[in-house]
């Protein structure tokens, strides 16, 4: 009775990973099919492979950028991002999570808050203030990469709080003895406990920043600095009707790197990575 149990789980587990791999397995047989075949079947092997769309994915569209440099320009602000993001999340989570002063209950409502603010509504008031501060179109993506050290993504600061509170205080306690100061508790004795969730906030960032598209449309002016976000929208060429194989190419290119990075990161994001083995 247990094997029975036990094969039921495993055909149940290995019928929702074919349900969910089955769209990335269409996407990448979609890229050999034409834009007849495409809306015709819906197979993952194409009936009459075609590379027309791989060809054109690295097209330069306009003469000013391909996807290449897409590529480049995106990572260019994605991973100073990413880096600003990990150093004050963690700041603002410890500062909330371990410390006491006054306001503090106040500053944590309004923090809590935020949560339940749609992004769309600061688009307005975060054009006019990078506007006014001459940051539009920067060549250093300064409108998307400055709120990131000033701990703009909440929600990421709220699961790093919960993972520290979930840490005894014995343990600062003991770097105190030691003589170690604030930092120096949370840079030796903390981190390394966090390091499953930093790669976690890590790895969302990315993912966020990467398929970001209002971000880059809204302070990004110039075609060859253009990200990957709106490079996919331009290989749409309107004039001469969408080739979707080359679409889907491009978008397949552009998902490779964090594909990549997310098995990458696996290892590190169990409790053991963290030192938290009992």
């Amino acid at each position: 009775m247990k094997h029975v149990k036990r094969a039921a789980w495993y055909l149940l587990l290995i019928a929702g990973a074919a349900v969910m791999v089955y769209p990335l397995l269409w996407l990448v047989g979609a890229t050999f099919r034409t834009n007849a075949e495409l809306f015709s079947s819906a197979g993952i092997f194409p009936l009459e492979p075609v590379t027309e769309g791989w060809r054109g994915a690295f097209a330069a569209y306009g003469g000013q950028i391909d996807l290449l440099r897409a590529l480049l320009n995106t990572y260019q602000f994605v991973i100073p991002k990413v880096m600003l993001t990990l150093i004050s999340v963690t700041l603002t989570a410890y500062g909330f999570s371990r410390f006491e002063f006054k306001g503090k209950r106040v500053l944590t409502a309004f923090l809590f808050a935020t949560l339940f603010l749609p992004q769309t509504v600061l688009y307005v008031p975060q054009f006019v203030l990078f506007n006014r501060l001459g940051w539009v179109d920067s060549p250093q993506y300064l409108p998307l990469i400055v709120p990131a050290a000033l701990a703009g993504d909440t929600v990421l600061v709220v699961m790093l709080m919960q993972f520290i509170r979930g840490i005894p205080k014995s343990y600062d306690e003991a770097a105190a003895l030691d003589g170690c100061n604030s930092l120096q508790t949370l840079w030796y004795v903390l981190v390394p406990m966090l390091r499953p969730v930093l790669v976690s906030v890590g790895v969302l960032q990315l993912l966020w920043s990467v398929n970001d598209y209002m971000g880059p449309l809204l302070y990004v002016k110039t075609p060859p600095r253009y990200p990957v976000s709106v490079y996919v929208k331009l290989s749409m060429d309107a004039d001469s009707g969408f080739a979707w194989n080359r679409v889907l190419a491009v978008c397949c290119i552009a998902m490779l790197p964090q594909i990549i990075l997310y098995f990458a990161a696996q290892r590190f994001t169990t409790p053991e990575a963290g030192g938290l083995k009992e």
